[in-house]
């Protein structure tokens, strides 16, 4: 058995149903039951005690970047990358039904999806961005106060949930925008071996350098020296104050070559734990979005 749950397994993801995170889920295993936790580290917890077979969390996107967020619920948890996927994020704004455009005072949504949509703003001065913890749950509350002039952007399958209508769809700044997630899974579930893949294999490692001039750059160095591309890196604060450690994920072709890529990094940094070794996102297969 590999990483990946098999079907009917409970897969948890940050938000309400409706959201993003399910869509992507579903996406990636059409038979899970999808499990909504509140926060990242919720979803990591949920694994980590037996509650949920896996876990999704959304890690990057092609407009905002790195969620930091679901990186330190990661590198806080006991758990194992065990693929990815990407999804395109199409924003649709939504209301009760019998609410037109012109009626509409106030958008509310996560702030990143938000950010996502500066254009359609900008176009629609009177109408106020409020930022909420998650887009599904803002088409929720949306159709659970039905307040006259609130409206909601969230994704097309969180309209069908909540019986709202949608005003107007497609708001995305740019059409290229996609959202990279990964699934997760309890460590001691997961065995190192993994199937044959045409993109290769994804390690994602959290590093802790030693504060001194050319930390970093020696790190690095061990993947150029490999010929490995480093296709992530973002650092984020430790427990001591302006000290800092740094998310890396590299492509490699096999395992053993991840292994002495990694004892050579580990040799360089001051701590150095690994997320998980995986599977690639494959673009073949279309995805379809909500």
């Amino acid at each position: 058995m590999t990483g990946t749950p098999s079907a009917q397994t409970r897969v948890g993801f940050q938000g309400e149903p409706g959201a993003f995170s399910e869509e992507a889920l579903l996406a990636l295993l059409p038979d899970a039951v999808p499990v909504p936790r509140r926060t990242f580290r919720d979803v990591v917890g949920a694994v980590e005690s037996g509650a949920d077979d896996a876990g999704l969390l959304p890690v990057e996107n092609t407009l905002a970047g790195g969620v930091a967020a679901a990186f330190d619920a990661l590198q806080a948890g006991k758990v194992r990358v065990v693929q990815e996927v990407v999804i395109p994020i199409r924003h649709f704004l939504m209301a009760p039904p019998g609410t037109h455009l012109a009626q509409v005072r106030e958008v509310r949504s996560h702030p990143v999806a938000l950010a996502q949509c500066e254009r359609f703003f900008s176009e629609h001065p009177h109408i106020t961005a409020v930022a909420v913890h998650d887009t599904a749950g803002a088409a929720r509350e949306v159709a659970e106060t039905r307040s006259p002039g609130v409206a909601a952007l969230a994704p097309r399958r969180a309209a069908e949930r909540y019986g709202l209508d949608i005003l107007a769809g497609e708001l995305q700044d740019r059409d290229d925008n996609q959202t990279r997630f990964l699934l997760v899974r309890r460590s001691s579930e997961v065995r190192e071996a993994l199937p044959p893949s045409r993109g290769g294999l994804k390690t994602a490692v959290v590093v802790e350098t030693e504060n001194r001039p050319g930390a970093l750059h020696d790190l690095l160095g061990t993947f150029a020296d490999r010929g490995l591309d480093l296709t992530f890196i973002e650092s984020r604060p430790t427990g001591t104050p302006w000290t800092y450690r740094f998310i890396l994920e590299f492509r490699h072709g096999s395992e053993a070559e991840a292994r002495e890529c990694l004892e050579a990094a580990g040799a360089r940094g001051r701590t150095l734990r690994v997320l998980g070794t995986y599977l690639p996102h494959d673009p073949a297969p279309e995805t379809g979005v909500g």
